[in-house]
């Protein structure tokens, strides 16, 4: 009981809380699994509230009612128990994907005046742990990979501190490089970041095995060419002694048969 009482108390720290207004003109970003506190207005007593969420047409979208700073009538949030609405904030305990979209809150003033406002609310997954790799290739590039969980994930680097190229979840930099590489994920609704540390590249084992088949295909073609051409330098000297004794052999028969 007490482990499961532990847990709800770790899940319970780990949410955060996300505030947004429909007075703010930029977009509610908020991290899914989280807590959204979407106020409606100040003082709610003075207004009878409406919010739909915009999908089809006004008449027909989905809409919660709120009177004197409580949830009347709704069917935005059906069946949905961690959604409340106090003080005229609506409070979502746990964003799900589905309360992404257009909301419009309509206010209606005691003398009858109705006023609207939009909201569009986004909902992201925040990012997760970050994984840092390292792949050394034979071409004497060193590629770091970045990894992270999480939507519309931005990446940045820094090396030892300095700022690299932003915005790829890989580089590439010198097998030579040594210190301390750090990845920055983040997007909307959250940031994580890694460190590692940085070693030269090995001498790769198939490099080195390719380096000595070529040299010993080298050696092997300056060795046959050494022989071709001290068999050939060979032959012209004896070629010629044959010439000579053939050329004495028919000067001879000539001489005898005179």
């Amino acid at each position: 009981m007490m482990l499961i009482f532990g847990l709800m108390l770790l899940q319970t720290a780990a949410c955060l809380d996300q505030f947004c207004s429909f007075d703010q003109s930029d977009p509610c970003y908020t991290a899914l699994g989280h807590k959204l506190n979407l106020m409606m207005v100040q003082d709610a007593s003075k207004y009878d509230l409406k919010i739909h969420k915009r999908i089809y047409n006004p008449q027909d979208d989905p809409l919660c009612r709120v009177k004197y700073g409580r949830m009347r009538e709704c069917d935005l949030y059906n069946n949905r128990p961690e959604v409340t609405v106090i003080n005229g904030t609506v409070i979502i305990n746990r964003v799900n994907r589905t309360d992404s979209g257009i909301y419009t809150l309509t206010l209606t003033h005691s003398g009858g005046l109705e006023t609207s406002r939009d909201l569009q609310v986004i909902v992201e997954a925040p990012t997760g742990s970050v994984e840092v790799s390292i792949i050394c290739s034979s071409s004497g590039v060193m590629r770091v990979f970045c990894s992270s969980e999480g939507d519309q994930l931005l990446y940045s680097w820094t090396l030892n501190g300095d700022p690299l190229m932003d915005g790829n979840s890989s580089i590439d930099l010198d097998e030579e490089t040594d210190g301390d590489i750090s990845c920055s994920v983040k997007n909307h609704v959250s940031h994580t970041q890694k460190t590692i540390r940085l070693k030269p590249c090995p001498v790769s084992v198939v490099f080195v095995v390719v380096w000595c088949l070529q040299l010993m295909f080298l050696f092997g073609l300056l060795g046959a060419f050494h022989i071709y051409m001290r068999h050939t330098s060979g032959k012209k000297p004896e070629d010629q002694k044959v010439r000579m004794r053939r050329f004495r052999e028919g000067h001879e028969h000539t001489a005898e048969d005179s």
